[in-house]
Order: C-alpha cells, then sequence, then structure tokens
C-alpha cells in the first residue's frame, strides 16, 4: 500500500524468516557460527536461546542455507508440542520423507526406522540436522528422553544427526533437569536483543534491501525507536512498519522521533505480545 510513496520496491519490516533481510548482528552472528561448527563437525546437539522476537526461526533459516549439500537432510520442527509419539513419528516423516512414517505408530517402531535411515544417510556421506523449535514448550520428561537418545545414533563413532534445540530462554534450566542430555549439548547460543547501534543499522539495512532511501527515518526517531522497542526484532519490524502507513496516509517525507512515539502509544502498547 504504501511503498510507491516511499519509493520501495518490497515492503521491507515484514515479519516473516526471509533471508535477503537478514541483519549481522553481533550475537546472532556468533550464534550462527557456533551452530555452523556444531554441524558441520557434527556434534550431538547445540542449543539456540533468545527471547521471543529476537530471530531464532530465522536464523535456523540462515543455517540452513548455509550448510554444503551433504548436511541433509535438515528438518525443523517448528510446534513441537504434542505426545512423544507423534513429535518422534512426525521427525521420522520429515527425515525420511515418507508421509506414512507421520503417524504415530509404537514408539519403538518410529525410533528404529530413524535409527535405519541415520545410517543409511550417513553410509551416503550425509549428516542430517533435527530443529526443534519452540523447545520452551515442552515439559514431558519422556519426550527430553526421547531426543536425547536420538543423540545416542552413531555411525563410524560419530553421531548421524545433530540435534538443535531452540527455544526461549527458559528451555535452559529446563535442560537443567536432564543433566544427561544437557552435557551433551556442546555448543550454547544466546541471542540477546539489539543494541542501539544495531537497531539503526538494522532499519538501514532492511531499509536499502527493499530499495528505499535509508535516510526515511529521522535519527532522533531511530533513537527513539530502540527506546520503544527495546531492541527486539519483532517489534522494531511492528513499529516502522506502521509508522511507513501512518507516514504514508500523512503524506509526510521522512519520520520523526515523535511520529514513532505516537504510534507506539495508541497502536503497539495497547497490543500484548
Amino acid at each position: 500500500m504504501y511503498e510507491s510513496h516511499w519509493r520501495l520496491k518490497h515492503k521491507p519490516f515484514e515479519n516473516c524468516s526471509d533471508p535477503r533481510f537478514y541483519f549481522p548482528g553481533e550475537s546472532h552472528q556468533a550464534a550462527l557460527l557456533k551452530l555452523r561448527y556444531a554441524v558441520e563437525n557434527r556434534r550431538g546437539g547445540a542449543v539456540l536461546a533468545g527471547p521471543s522476537g529476537t530471530g531464532k526461526t530465522l536464523l535456523v533459516h540462515m543455517l540452513r542455507t548455509a550448510l554444503a549439500p551433504c548436511f541433509a537432510p535438515v528438518v525443523h520442527v517448528v510446534f513441537p508440542q504434542m505426545p512423544t509419539d507423534q513429535l518422534l513419528a512426525y521427525a521420522a516423516g520429515e527425515l525420511t520423507g515418507d508421509a506414512a512414517a507421520h503417524h504415530p505408530v509404537d514408539l519403538h517402531q518410529t525410533i528404529r526406522r530413524i535409527e535405519q535411515f541415520l545410517a543409511a544417510n550417513t553410509q551416503r556421506g550425509q549428516h542430517a540436522v533435527l530443529v526443534v523449535d519452540e523447545a520452551h514448550l515442552l515439559d514431558e520428561g519422556e519426550t527430553w528422553e526421547a531426543l536425547r537418545l536420538l543423540m545416542n545414533f552413531e555411525n563410524g563413532g560419530q553421531p548421524g544427526l545433530t540435534l538443535v534445540i531452540a527455544g526461549q530462554p527458559a528451555v535452559l534450566p529446563l535442560l537443567d533437569r536432564f543433566p544427561q542430555l544437557d552435557e551433551r549439548l556442546g555448543v550454547k547460543c544466546l541471542l540477546r536483543p539489539f543494541t542501539e547501534a544495531e537497531t539503526a543499522a538494522y532499519v538501514v539495512h532492511r531499509l536499502q534491501i527493499a530499495g528505499g532511501d535509508p535516510a526515511i527515518f529521522q535519527p532522533a526517531a531511530l533513537a527513539a525507536l530502540q527506546r520503544l522497542a527495546q531492541g527486539i526484532p519483532r517489534r522494531i519490524n511492528r513499529l516502522c512498519d506502521l509508522a511507513l502507513l501512518i507516514g504514508y496516509a500523512e503524506q509526510r517525507t521522512t519520520l520523526a522521533a515523535d511520529h514513532l512515539e505516537s504510534i507506539h502509544d495508541e497502536l503497539v502498547a495497547v497490543v500484548p505480545e
């Protein structure tokens, strides 16, 4: 709606996992490098933790695009809050590409199917990656134990897959309850919100990728944005998108701090996260 007014080729602040808009913030780049290390060195597991809206899902997509073809398949479970047999059946179906395997059967049969696939996958020179997202929602000991068992499948002395557990920081004390699993997660990454400088660079980066003028947001507006959104990318996106929309409606040529503050107070602050 507002793209032509701001001379944009695309909407710059969509909350979607588009690798084109990935911004290499310090903690994000560090996490990506650590995850690549875990996968490329065929480690058994890794943890990616961060507050809601900090970009964990986009980082998983960036990991997928950064890996060589031999690291396959890469399976991303985005809703793991299901009974253990269903979760493993879903993982088995995604790993093997067999739609029939999505239907839960005996848990031991599912685990055996995964074991056989990983052995064959390793013989083909490939290494699988299983990402369990929103893992802070998992509270069943049986599920965590099943995930630990997946890390036992080794071929030639190396794990058949790398398990990446992603979730909000609440996942970390959850893992403390399962030390046998926690001690095998050799890589732990924690995403933090952007600093003020990173927030400003993030907004400029997104505007440039979308083909727009990086000066649309005045310097004071960027400073206000950091205070209002607290460095959380999802909040930044929402507030910037609304600012562009309202700015278009008011026929503004740039966006000032008071404009963002007004939009935040009237349209954002009353909306729960």
